[in-house]
């Protein structure tokens, strides 16, 4: 058995690469900082708390579309999940295109803006956002801006309204 004697004093590396960088001293600043986005208020970026809800606020209102809608043409039950997902998708990639909010966001008082200029964020970045919010994966990879790669992608970023 190993007393513990003869090994550092400091705190172990994984100490550090587990509690990220600001562990490790280095300071990246607030989110939105070097994007030029205020700390709080509207234009601030919104939180994920806030983009949780949303998606999941989102995903509830598809879900039940895709059950009234399943009801009503006689839809096979077992293809509900399928038409979720396409409800879900579509309305993220029209909603977000046109009016930069999906019902989702509109409740938690979040929106999706342009990073490159004022407008909406359009049919082309709103496509590319769902197409990869579609795919789960790249959604869960976050910079320190709090953008996935659905955001990076399309040069968007989530923001208070």
């Amino acid at each position: 058995m190993s007393s513990g004697k003869g090994r550092a004093a400091g705190p172990r590396w994984t100490q550090t690469w587990l509690s990220g960088a600001g562990a490790a001293g280095a300071d990246l600043g607030r989110p939105g900082e070097r994007l030029g986005l205020p700390e709080s208020g509207s234009g601030a970026v919104a939180s994920y708390g806030r983009r949780l809800v949303a998606l999941f606020l989102d995903w509830a209102l598809s879900m039940l579309v895709a059950s009234l809608l399943a009801r009503a043409l006689g839809w096979d039950p077992s293809a509900r999940s399928m038409w979720t997902l396409l409800i879900f998708g579509l309305q993220a990639w029209v909603l977000t295109g046109f009016l930069g909010v999906t019902i989702g966001k509109r409740l938690c008082g979040i929106r999706v803006m342009r990073l490159d200029g004022p407008g909406p964020v359009g049919l082309l970045r709103g496509l590319a956002r769902a197409v990869l919010i579609l795919f789960v994966l790249p959604a869960l990879f976050w910079d320190r801006d709090y953008r996935g790669l659905h955001d990076r992608a399309a040069n968007t970023i989530v923001v208070n309204i």
